[in-house]
């Protein structure tokens, strides 16, 4: 399974994106605000990760599903994402709920994404059965 999030717009304090997977359109993300400017996947130069209000950088990712030890259920975990740990997909509807992580839903309220725990589900269900039939899981980040 690949999963493809665009980043569509970037604001000072959020990001905006799209999820597809595999090749068709899933759900709008928010994330923190992108710092990665020059789009080569390290923070470098005046390039500096802000605690809990940084995007993850640039690039592709191995994806996994376990158990959250803060939200106590199955999330969406990106492997091996530099100077992050912890990176996950989940629900939440403004640039708080992020810290670092990617929130699926609909961006339908200026800097923000809404009705996203049904995506949430969803997109762990199907994860759940790519991972069950010995698919591996990746997400680029553009």
């Amino acid at each position: 399974m690949q999963l493809h999030l665009k980043r569509r717009f970037l604001a000072d304090t959020y990001t905006i994106g799209t999820l597809s997977i595999d090749g068709v359109r899933f759900c709008d993300t928010l994330e923190d605000t992108v710092r990665d400017l020059n789009k080569n996947g390290i923070f470098d130069g005046a390039e500096k990760k802000v605690m809990h209000e940084t995007a993850i950088p640039y690039g592709t990712y191995d994806v996994v599903v376990n158990v959250s030890p803060r939200f106590g259920r199955e999330l969406p975990r990106l492997l091996d994402v530099p100077h992050f740990e912890g990176i996950l997909i989940h629900r939440g509807n403004t640039p708080e709920d992020t810290a670092g992580c990617i929130l699926v839903g609909e961006n339908r309220v200026k800097g923000q994404v809404i009705n996203s725990t049904p995506y949430e589900i969803n997109l762990v269900g199907r994860m759940k059965r790519a991972i069950a039939a010995g698919e591996k899981i990746t997400i680029t980040i553009e």
